[in-house]
């Protein structure tokens, strides 16, 4: 899976020294479907010195997106997925499915507009998250509010 395309989230104090150093990478695709599972960590790249490990499916009409250290933007149109990942700071699973998105992403802050029906949960020491058709809450070292698809997130450490 490449990390381009999964790290799109508010970003907390490991998160950010996770990719601090993250050099500046671009991408569009058109029709794009793929499947992956991985587990790393523990190495001294960008996105791989914390240990994860998780499984995605996910098939998109149009996506681009762009990254750079803590920044990253993203915007999608029609998609539909889902994703389990398990790491040392949360287990989560999310069915997503959406019309059109686009996102911002600097460092613990991320805002996302878009029309969807995420549904799924996060849970960790820190915090817990419950979405049912796109929206819900998140509470705890992060806080987010969704509502269809649209969300404001903000993770504190």
């Amino acid at each position: 899976m490449s990390v381009l395309k999964a790290d799109d989230e508010a970003q907390g104090i490991l998160e950010m020294i996770d990719h601090f150093d993250r050099p500046g990478n671009a991408y569009s695709e058109g029709v794009y479907a793929d499947t992956d599972t991985y587990a790393h960590g523990l190495e001294n790249k960008p996105g791989r010195r914390i240990p994860k490990a998780g499984a995605i499916a996910e098939a998109d009409v149009g996506r681009a997106g762009a990254e750079w250290s803590i920044f990253s933007v993203k915007a999608n149109g029609p998609r539909a997925s889902a994703f389990a990942e398990v790491n040392p700071n949360e287990a989560k699973f999310m069915a997503q499915a959406q019309l059109a998105s686009a996102s911002a992403t600097a460092g613990p802050l991320k805002v996302k507009v878009g029309l969807g029906i995420d549904t799924g949960v996060k849970i960790s020491p820190s915090k817990i998250q419950l979405k049912i058709l796109g929206t819900g809450l998140m509470l705890g070292s992060t806080t987010a509010i969704s509502f269809f698809g649209s969300e404001v997130k903000i993770k504190f450490w």
